[in-house]
Formats: C-alpha cells, sequence, structure tokens
C-alpha cells in the first residue's frame, strides 16, 4: 500500500520520490511540471503485484528481507541499505546530478542509480517502466549496446548501464559482483566510462549540497530538522527561471476519497511572503534573488497586458497563467483515490491577497544590502499599481486564502494583505527618499486600516474573524501580528489566537476552517496553521507552550524529515501533496523564531 514515506531526491530541474523499497514511484520530465514518467505513486491500488506495477523505476534485491534509508549527511543524496534471507547486503545510492561545471550548473534532467555489493553476492532485478501521456501511452523500445531508448509520442528517454542490458531488458535477476550504475534521462549518449562518470558525478554533487549547507545561516536547536526543510525547499526551486513549486506532485488527497485532490506543480503568490521570509533567515540570498527575480518577471507581465486588472493568484514554473485543469483517467490515483488532476482551475480566481503577497516579498529587492539585482525606480512604478489595484479591491469579495470554489466573500486575510501591499509601499518610498510617495501610501494604508477594524473584528465576539462582518474563525487570523496589522499584545490579538486554538486545534494541529466547503466539512489538519499557531504563541508571549507544541508536530515528519500539506490529526498520518513547500517553510521560521541563539548556547 502507497504512503507518503517517501525520500526526495532532485537537483533544481527535476525530481524525484523514492519510497521505503527503494522504488522510484514519481519523477515527471523534462522538469516538475512534465509528464511523469514514474507515476506509480498515483497508479498502485491496494492488492496490485509488482507484475502489475507501471510507472516504476525499482532495484529489487531478491529475497530482500530489509531496507535502511538515510540520506547521506547535508546532502540530497539518498542510500538504501538491503539485505536479504542469506545475508548478503547491497546499497543503491540515488541522486540526480547537481554541480558547478565549466563556470556553469550542470544539473541535466537526469537521475543515477548507483549499486553497489557491501556483503557477499547480492542478486538483483530491475523493473525500469517509464510510460507516457501521464499513464495512457507505452513507450516503444529500442536498444542500442549500453543503452535502451524508450520512445514516446513526443520525447524519448533513455537508459545508459554497464549493468547486463539483456537482463535489465527482461527483467531477468541477476548478481550484482561489483559497482554497477544506471543513468536514466533525456535521450543523449553518455560520451564517458559508465562507472567513472558515475563515482565522479556522485561526488562532484556530494560537494555541491555539503558547501550548500555550510553556507546557511541555521538556528543553534533542531539544526538537523532545518537543514533538511532547507534542502527540501531547494529542491522544490525550478533554478531555471527562479520559480518554487507548492509542491512536487500532484492529486495526492488532502484527505481520504474527499475529491480534494489538486495539482500543486505551481508556483502561488501567496506562498512567496513566507518562502522568502525563509530564504532571508537562512541567507540563502541566491535563491531568494532568483525567486524575487520570478515575481519581478510577473509584475511586468501584469504591466505589458493593459486590460488585466486581476493577478492570477498562481503561475506555471515559466510564468504561464494558463493552467487548465483536466483530468488524467488512465492513472487510479492514490491509493486508488482518484481524480488525477493536471493543471489548477484556481488560476482564474479572483485572489486579492496576491498584491499584498507581491509586495510584501518585493520589499527585499529594495532593502537587503546583500542584493545585486536591487529594486529600482521603475520596479518600484510597477508596485505602485499592484497598489492602486489593492486599495480598489481590498473591500470587495473573492474566493479567499483557502481557495473557495463556489463560495465568495469579503475575506480578512486578502484585506489586510491588501492594506499590507500599501503599508510596504511607504517602506519602499521611504528607502527611497520619496516622502511624497510615502505620504500617499501612508494615508491609503490609514484608510484601510480603519475599515478593515471595523469590520473584521467582532465585538460580541472579542475577536477578529475570518471575513467582514461575520462570525466564523480561520487560521490565517493567527498572521495578523506577524503582518504588522495589529501588535502582538494588543488584547483583541491575543483574544483571536485563543479561540482559534479553541475552535480550530485538534490535537497538536490545527483545521484551516471548521465550517463546510465546497467539498464538506475538513477532515485533516493543515501543517503550515500548526506552525503559524506555535508562532503566535510564540509572539503572545507563551514561548515555552510554543517550544513543546514545535516538538510535537515535528514528530510527524515521515522517516526521512519531510512533510505533506495535511495530516489527521488523530494518528498522524501524512496526507495531500508532496513534499509540501508551505510546511517546510513553516518548519523553518518557526524554528528560527523558538530557537536559543548561539550566544545562548555556549
Amino acid at each position: 500500500m502507497s504512503s507518503l514515506d517517501l525520500a526526495v531526491i532532485g537537483n533544481c530541474t527535476i525530481a524525484a520520490l523514492v519510497d521505503r523499497r527503494a522504488q522510484i514511484v514519481w519523477s515527471c520530465f523534462p522538469r516538475f511540471d512534465g509528464d511523469p514518467v514514474f507515476s506509480a505513486l498515483l497508479d498502485s491500488p491496494a492488492g496490485q503485484t509488482d507484475a502489475e506495477q507501471k510507472g516504476v523505476f525499482a532495484i529489487d534485491m531478491v529475497g530482500m528481507v530489509s531496507c535502511e534509508q538515510s540520506y547521506l549527511q547535508n546532502t540530497a543524496v539518498l542510500v538504501s541499505r538491503m539485505t536479504d534471507s542469506f545475508g548478503n547486503i547491497l546499497e543503491v545510492t540515488d541522486f540526480a546530478p547537481r554541480f558547478k561545471h565549466y563556470d556553469r550548473t550542470f544539473r541535466p534532467p537526469m537521475l543515477v542509480r548507483r549499486v553497489h555489493p557491501v556483503k557477499g553476492r547480492p542478486r538483483i532485478r530491475v523493473r525500469l517502466r517509464p510510460h507516457y501521456d501521464w499513464g495512457g501511452c507505452l513507450p516503444s523500445r529500442t536498444r542500442g549496446s549500453n543503452h535502451l531508448r524508450f520512445v514516446g509520442p513526443s520525447y524519448s528517454l533513455r537508459l545508459t548501464t554497464d549493468a547486463p542490458l539483456s537482463y535489465v531488458q527482461d527483467e531477468r535477476p541477476f548478481v550484482v559482483d561489483r559497482p554497477m550504475s544506471f543513468f536514466f534521462g533525456e535521450d543523449e549518449p553518455l560520451r564517458s566510462e559508465t562507472d567513472t562518470t558515475a563515482r565522479s558525478f556522485l561526488d562532484s554533487t556530494l560537494d555541491f549540497w555539503r558547501d550548500w549547507v555550510r553556507s546557511l545561516s541555521i538556528p543553534f536547536d533542531w539544526q538537523e530538522a532545518v537543514i533538511r526543510a532547507a534542502i527540501t525547499l531547494k529542491l522544490c526551486n525550478f533554478e531555471e527561471t527562479g520559480a518554487i513549486v507548492a509542491a512536487l506532485t500532484t492529486s495526492v488527497p488532502e484527505a481520504p476519497n474527499t475529491q480534494r485532490n489538486w495539482d500543486y506543480r505551481y508556483c502561488w503568490l501567496r506562498d512567496a511572503y513566507f518562502v522568502i521570509q525563509a530564504l532571508n533567515r537562512l541567507g540563502t540570498t541566491r535563491t531568494m534573488e532568483e525567486y524575487l527575480n520570478f515575481i519581478a518577471n510577473i509584475v511586468d507581465d501584469m504591466e505589458a497586458i493593459p486590460d488585466q486588472k486581476d493577478m492570477p493568484p498562481l503561475f506555471s514554473i515559466t510564468r504561464s497563467p494558463d493552467l487548465e485543469e483536466r483530468e488524467a483517467t488512465a492513472l487510479a490515483g492514490y491509493r486508488g483515490m482518484g481524480p488525477v488532476r493536471v493543471g489548477n482551475a484556481a488560476y482564474t480566481q479572483i485572489q486579492n491577497d496576491a498584491y499584498g503577497s507581491v509586495v510584501l516579498a518585493s520589499v527585499h529587492a529594495f532593502l537587503d544590502k546583500r542584493l545585486i539585482r536591487t529594486g529600482n525606480r521603475a520596479l518600484f512604478a510597477h508596485l505602485e499599481k499592484l497598489g492602486h489595484r489593492a486599495v480598489e479591491v481590498f473591500d470587495q469579495p473573492d474566493a479567499g486564502p483557502w481557495e473557495l470554489r463556489t463560495k465568495a466573500a469579503v475575506h480578512t486575510f486578502p484585506s489586510v494583505m491588501c492594506w499590507a501591499a500599501c503599508d510596504r509601499l511607504v517602506k519602499i518610498a521611504e528607502a527611497m527618499g520619496r516622502e511624497d510617495r510615502a505620504a500617499f501610501w501612508r494615508e491609503k494604508a490609514q484608510h484601510m486600516q480603519r475599515i478593515i477594524d471595523e469590520r473584521a473584528y467582532n465585538p460580541a465576539k472579542g475577536t477578529f474573524v475570518s471575513s467582514f462582518d461575520g462570525e466564523d474563525l480561520d487560521a490565517t487570523l493567527l498572521l495578523l501580528a506577524e503582518l504588522d496589522f495589529v501588535k502582538a499584545e494588543d488584547p483583541r490579538f491575543i483574544a483571536t489566537v485563543e479561540a482559534v486554538g479553541k475552535a480550530l486545534r485538534r490535537g497538536d494541529l490545527l483545521l484551516r476552517y471548521d465550517v463546510e466547503d465546497d467539498f464538506g466539512l475538513m477532515h485533516t489538519a493543515f501543517m503550515i496553521c500548526g506552525f503559524w499557531y506555535v508562532d503566535a504563541l510564540n509572539a503572545i508571549g507563551r514561548r515555552d507552550e510554543a517550544r513543546e507544541l514545535f516538538e510535537r508536530i515535528l514528530s510527524l515528519r515521515n522517516s526521512f524529515g519531510l512533510f505533506s500539506e495535511d495530516a489527521d490529526f488523530t494518528t498522524g498520518e501524512l496526507w495531500g501533496n508532496f513534499p509540501q513547500t508551505y510546511s517546510m517553510v513553516g518548519l523553518i521560521n518557526s524554528a528560527v523564531r523558538l530557537s536559543r541563539s548561539w550566544e545562548e548556547a555556549f
């Protein structure tokens, strides 16, 4: 049975998910949002045998009785150590090459699997079963002297190996009496010796990740958790454009049998503020700068479309706003729980928090002196236009932060984010010495704040509420102090935090909200809401409680230290798309806030 106890490997062009049997069960080519040629994660119903399985790259140890897996320290390189019933031991090392070559970053759409006999004479069977067109098309195969080609309707992929090719092709077991390597990727010849190249790629990839981790600014407490979260966040970065995807998968249900199956292989503007905040705290300025450049290009896109008033809430990793949603009917879905969706219809929604998300992220371009590509007058002018649109829509209905598909209201969080757009434009204008513009945006922000205070605060309940003149609560209210809309010591905010905890907390986790939406009531908790609650508890002075809760939430990570989007608040089982950038960012931000300083620790 499938589970989300998965490891992720990648190189910022492609990524792959590896299960507890060392099977690659998910990988899209030639990039994150491409065709999942390995999609067993979404097509392995209960009772399916290995012979029936498709969309998988398995290196099966014959007679395996155990498989111990771990990342090599501070890297995205995974080692699976298998033992069979006779005591033979085999190691499989999985990675995607990434390193500097000719002063450029070498990150091809390629997976490398290296097998090494540790003890005895282990036997393996290789099951390499890619497919195309979302499981709807099996490739034709051709063979060369050291490679297999998998020919699809629009592109081909190639396996190059120094293992016995006929055994691989026929899926026949054979003895591993020496190291063997498997290169899988684009249909290009490997113009060097296989084993030497695999060892060289591995050593260089290890050096890259260890150097990258060495440059991080991390808190003293929870160092290993933060490092793994940081590496995972980087693995979700499509470095060519700077985009960071919400997750690497589509259609892993948020809860069993709920139809809450969405494609998250795209870039949400709402995430931008939180991701940039985490990258800044880690000191990963290059990734932060590339992401800011991606966002700045989106701002320029909006400028180039004069009739486009509303900013789409999400984009593809190449900035396409057209993400038409369809169903991939050839795939049964995670544990048979379809549908499998490609694209995301939320791109058509009105989500008014987008303006604040872009401006809040862009502030760093003007205020962070470490950056090379800094903000200028032209970018400020573009951001001001977003500010004007924020003023127009801050009190207008939208789909809200939870992307409700059939319900609209004036949601508090988007309204506060529109206010934040104007508030941060004040800071940018001041940094540029533009006091006239600072005064203009200050007046707009003050006007908006007065209205939000009046409409989003419910005196009868004594708390802020999730929509204007409403009564319900949602987890985004925990962010009001972080966004500087209110002070953490404001009695209204303290009462809101306490009320949200009482209404939405389930065990150690939090629901997004506790009212029916388009699909009924929520059945799992949204991981980042737990981290927001931890941060809010810390902000209102309940630091010890926040640290204890943070530790318990950390215990819900899978065996590789990773989170998905959601978790069952009773069993802790992970659900939702994986690995979830938002969840890993929440971990990083909370750890930085709660950790002892390095000075305190020594």
